[in-house]
């Protein structure tokens, strides 16, 4: 039956008065007042709240008299006769959903009639047994009922005032979207998109293809394109670094003293420790994924890990109109890659944003002021390359230049790299931040590259694929070696070149590997003698290396072209075999066709990796044998693998001289971290050496068990780089305390290899609850079977989340048959890893989720016994799986995660809530008329962002404690939360605070 057919059926002015029953009467006015603020329909309709004139009895009487009535008259029935009961029952629960729509009469009218009726038969049971006919009768009637009822609602004496306040609103809202949209729309000329457009060209074409080092075969291409040799690695936030898992962020956090006034503990320093912890905690995941999660990023990797690669791969990732869907937050943005070796080479102070673009030599000219409109319309993509290829005197002076850059320019994505130790822990944490860490290539990564690796070099390199796949998984020396891009393509062209044979060390390896770069590279090519000059290896990297003596003994990366030249031009009538020809064109030749250095710009010269600089730095240095300048430097991040590889070149008497005065550096060294450094790489450079005597060895062990346990998470690492060796100097669990067991710990998981795994099998029933939460983090770096035999099984799961970062995990999860209360699931899992845990799920009482699995999460949130709720990163669209979690005490919304008016709204209704964390910037958003009395304790992330203390006093008047995330460079004024009557503590990290004589005297400030 149409809608139309029913209203002629019941007619207006005798079913008008009938309807209207369902609903009360309200006063004047436009609902802005306190008392008139929580008005929803459920206040509106007449069978809820206190001003019940209906009972549920009466509203199904009413629905029967619509049915009724509605088939009364000639013709055919629209449903069978036998069925009106059943319709009747479905369309008093429809019209009883009234109540339960969490809306306003505007909102509603807003809707529509068709919507509301379609919203209020999802809100009712679903009809059981309705046959077609009723069901289409029932949405019809529905529907028509919706009509009047909405009719109603216009007249209504508040509506119109309430709609010309919400239309103001919205007006407003819509004004400011549209000033937003304009600011960061190209300008009208079309100068900016015309010149976007062929920026962005250059950089894909610049950017889109990679040199793998070692390809050097007779027909292989000398660089792939990227899409082809990229290899996606994962990024660590872990408990290597400081306020990660394993730190704070698990531990319950402690109370200070009970209020007697408010029944409630006040937070102790703890407490506000581990919020900070868990605000700070970054996720593991894919390295080129990292800016989706945080706009901040500092990226550190040792030398060969793909650093630079992974900034390739993000710009030119950025230029495509129609990125993958795994790219897609990439879309509109304008990368700046911004190498810094090349930006300071001569020393110069570090660019504006106005020559970003002149000082990596680009030849494109932008239109006047684009790169200002770029960056403060929030659309750049900064990528700061190398911190570690500075001078360390020159890092703070990169990082003001950063801090300027931040304070102008909100809302971009930055990314900046570093070697692991060349700036410490929380170098730019302040800044916003996130610390990340590039994970040695797991098994299944090698496997991956060697087979994309024989793939690109050609048929005539198949053959060698699946033996040397055999030899790294059956030689433990050939598989700790390649553990990064670099390592991988000069094993896999060495075994190749080799015809399947392998040189043992890494010494042999890069011996190797410049002997195949410098001589064989043209010879196999038939490439003769183009510049008229034929050298052996050996002159060749006497000449080299003294560009690499000069680069590293100034702290530097680059040089210009015409010093480079002015080196090699020395050292030729030196060289026998080289001093017969023009000292330009050996400069040239080596330029040109040594395989080991390239033109960045026209006017400088670099090595292709930084590793072989330090290869052949470390041999000018013993050749030189300037052992002082060795010791000199033995604390200098830059130095560390050029020290290691001295030891490597050196013969036994001068490896052990080396180890001698490091350790008297050592016995001088200031304070504990700089013995800690120096020792670390002596301990490291050990497996580089040839011949050491034994008692230098123990000497050394024994100096590093000395600083055992590590004090933080820093040393754990540092101490982590010695490898294996180091598990034999690691003591416990007997007689260590909680601190000192969760020290080494740290250390044992950062040491990728499976013979660690015995050591921390020892801690596994430990009761410490940043010891197993190490444990349950170190898991994704070990064998995903054994490691959940040994250790995760043994767990105990009390206050303990469970890390789960990929399907293989769920799979263990399952087989063990876990049922923990607490997880924590990283963005690895896949819909089926989803699905392997829904029983572990649905028993769950806390839950923290990366934002990209909340697509695949939401079948089971919707039944699930969750308590404890954290966010981390925005999922795609918007916060409707909020709507789920009506049963959360605590709620964490990362430093990611954007609030909307409605998602306050939905927040709001979670009267349980008591704990809530989110970021500052979202406080603005929260409707001028909305509270939140429910919410105890209310955590800011605020780090460079001003702080509303008025809203927060305004929609919270039931706080009792304020956590401020994140140190602030202004003071604070603490004035505004005078009016807050049950505050009782404000805890701020660091961040200076004034006003507080405007607060009660009962009320805690911890700094």
């Amino acid at each position: 039956m149409e809608p139309a057919l029913i209203g002629v059926r019941l007619a207006s002015a005798a079913i008008g008065p009938l309807l209207k029953k369902l609903l009360v009467s309200d006063g004047p006015g436009a609902g802005l007042t306190p008392r008139s603020e929580k008005i929803r329909l459920s206040s509106l309709v007449s069978f809820r709240g206190e001003r019940r004139t209906l009972t549920e009895k009466d509203v199904r009487k009413l629905a029967g008299t619509l049915v009724g009535w509605s088939v009364e008259g000639p013709g055919e029935r629209s449903f069978p006769a036998d069925e009106t009961e059943a319709v009747t029952d479905a369309l008093a629960a429809s019209l009883l959903a009234l109540g339960d729509l969490d809306m306003d009469d505007v909102q509603a009218v807003r809707l529509g009639h068709t919507a509301l009726a379609r919203r209020l038969r999802a809100t009712a049971p679903a009809p059981d047994g309705l046959s077609t006919d009723s069901a289409r009768y029932l949405e019809s009637l529905t529907e028509w009922a919706c009509l009047h009822i909405l009719e109603f609602f216009t007249q209504r004496s508040t509506f119109v005032a309430r709609t010309l306040v919400e239309q103001s609103r919205g007006q407003g809202e819509l004004i400011a979207k549209m000033d937003e949209v304009i600011r960061r729309v190209p300008r009208a000329d079309g100068r900016d998109a015309e010149f976007e457009r062929r920026y962005l060209a250059h950089l894909a074409k610049k950017h889109g293809r990679l040199t793998i080092y070692g390809v050097d075969l007779r027909d292989a291409p000398e660089k792939w394109p990227l899409d082809v040799a990229y290899l996606s690695l994962e990024a660590t936030g872990g408990p290597g670094a400081s306020r990660r898992p394993g730190d704070t962020r698990s531990v319950p956090p402690r109370t200070g003293p009970r209020n007697e006034d408010t029944g409630t503990a006040a937070p102790a320093p703890d407490r506000a420790e581990a919020l900070l912890a868990s605000w700070n905690y970054q996720a593991d995941g894919r390295a080129d994924r990292i800016l989706a999660h945080h706009d901040r990023v500092l990226l550190r990797g040792a030398a060969g890990s793909g650093k630079t690669t992974l900034i390739q791969w993000l710009a030119v990732s950025a230029t495509h109109e129609d990125p993958s869907d795994d790219m897609a937050y990439l879309r509109g943005r304008i990368p700046y890659v911004l190498p810094l070796r090349a930006l300071t080479r001569h020393g110069e102070r570090l660019p504006a944003p106005d020559r970003f673009l002149s000082a990596v030599d680009c030849p494109l000219s932008p239109p006047d002021g684009w790169t200002d409109r770029v960056l403060a319309a929030g659309r750049g993509l900064v990528l700061v390359d190398g911190i570690d290829e500075i001078p360390e005197a020159e890092r703070d002076r990169a990082r003001r230049w950063l801090r300027d850059l931040l304070d102008v320019y909100d809302g971009n994505r930055w990314l900046v790299t570093s070697r692991p130790t060349a700036v410490g822990d929380d170098w730019l944490t302040s800044d916003g931040f996130a610390e990340l860490t590039l994970t040695p290539m797991s098994a299944a990564e090698v496997t991956t590259f060697v087979q994309r690796w024989h793939r690109a070099a050609g048929p005539e390199a198949e053959p060698y694929e699946q033996p040397l796949l055999d030899a790294l998984r059956t030689t433990a020396d050939v598989a700790r070696l390649a553990t990064s891009p670099l390592m991988c393509g000069l094993i896999c062209a060495l075994h190749h070149g080799r015809r399947g044979f392998l040189p043992r060390g890494r010494k042999a390896l890069y011996d190797a590997a410049l002997a195949m770069l410098l001589s064989r590279r043209d010879r196999e090519r038939d490439m003769g003698t183009p510049y008229g000059v034929e050298l052996g290896d050996a002159p060749q990297i006497q000449l080299i290396q003294r560009l690499a003596y000069w680069l590293t003994l100034n702290g530097r990366t680059t040089m210009d072209r015409a010093h480079a030249e002015s080196v090699v031009r020395e050292a030729v009538p030196a060289i026998t075999e080289a001093a017969g020809y023009d000292p330009g064109a050996v400069f040239t030749h080596l330029l040109h066709r040594s395989g080991l250095l390239r033109e960045p710009t026209a006017d400088t010269v670099d090595f292709v990796h930084r590793t072989f600089q330090d290869y052949l730095a470390a041999k000018a240095l013993v050749d030189r044998w300037d052992i002082g300048v060795l010791v000199r430097h033995a604390a200098d991040d830059q130095w560390e693998d050029v020290i290691r590889m001295a030891v490597g070149h050196a013969r036994p008497r001068e490896c052990a001289e080396i180890f001698e005065e490091l350790l008297k550096a050592v016995d001088e060294a200031p304070d504990r971290r700089t013995r800690l450094r120096i020792l670390v790489v002596a301990a490291t450079a050990l497996d580089h050496a040839t011949e050491v005597e034994p008692a230098i060895r123990q000497r050394i062990l024994a100096r590093t068990a000395a600083v055992i346990p590590p004090h933080g998470p820093e040393e754990a690492r540092e101490l982590a780089s010695v490898g294996r060796a180091v598990l034999r100097l690691l003591p416990g669990p007997e007689g260590l305390d909680d601190e000192a067991a969760w020290g080494v710990t740290t250390t044992a998981t950062h040491i990728t290899d499976d013979a660690a795994l015995p050591y921390l099998a020892r801690f596994a029933d430990h009761t410490f609850l940043r010891v197993r939460s190490q444990l349950t983090w170190g898991w994704s770096r070990f064998d995903t079977a054994r490691y959940a035999e040994e250790i995760i099984a043994r767990l105990d799961p009390t206050h303990l989340d469970f890390t789960i970062g990929s399907d293989e995990q769920a799979a263990e999860f399952v087989r063990l048959g876990l049922r923990p209360a607490r997880l924590d699931l990283r963005a690895g899992l896949t819909r089926e890893g989803v699905a392997m845990l829904r029983k572990t799920l649905e028993g769950a009482q806390s839950l923290q989720v990366m934002g990209e699995l909340i697509g695949l999460l939401s079948p089971f949130l919707a039944r699930n016994e969750l308590r404890d709720f954290t966010l981390r990163g925005h999922p795609e669209g918007e916060l409707a799986f909020l709507h789920y979690l009506t049963r959360l005490t605590s709620l964490n919304l990362g430093a990611l995660v954007r609030l909307l008016e409605t998602d306050w709204r939905v927040v709001a209704a979670m009267d349980r809530l008591r704990d809530l964390v989110t970021h500052a910037r979202n406080i603005g958003s929260i409707p001028e008329s909305l509270r939140l009395p429910q919410v105890r304790t209310l955590s800011l992330g605020h780090a460079n962002t001003s702080l509303p203390l008025d809203d927060v006093a305004r929609a919270f008047p039931g706080l009792r404690s304020l956590v401020l995330l994140g140190r602030s460079h202004t003071p604070l004024d603490l004035a505004p939360l005078a009016s807050l009557p049950r505050l009782t503590s404000v805890a701020a990290d660091g961040t200076k605070v004034t006003g507080t004589e405007h607060l009660g005297p009962t009320v805690t400030i911890i700094t």
